[in-house]
């Protein structure tokens, strides 16, 4: 699929016709190219991305959320 800002008025509205009828498909489509870009990745990437990814997994297994009351200020 050509990029949006590339297509013409016509192609415009054809698309958002589609979108209208089987917004499915278009989220299916959309889903089936991340995952053949990603496929595409070379080893040494996919390390990175899952390293990085148990990085972030990890920092927020170790996050505390604390509650404080606000001081409730009535003199406004």
């Amino acid at each position: 699929m050509k990029e949006y800002e590339k297509l013409s008025p016509e192609e415009r509205t054809a698309l958002h016709d589609n979108f209208l009828q089987d917004p499915d498909s278009f989220y299916r489509k959309a889903e089936e190219d991340q995952m053949k870009k990603n496929l595409q990745q070379d080893y040494k990437q996919r390390f990175l991305t899952m390293t990085r990814l148990m990085k972030i997994n990890l920092m927020f297994s170790k996050a505390k959320i604390s509650h404080t009351k606000f001081p409730s200020n009535t003199n406004y």
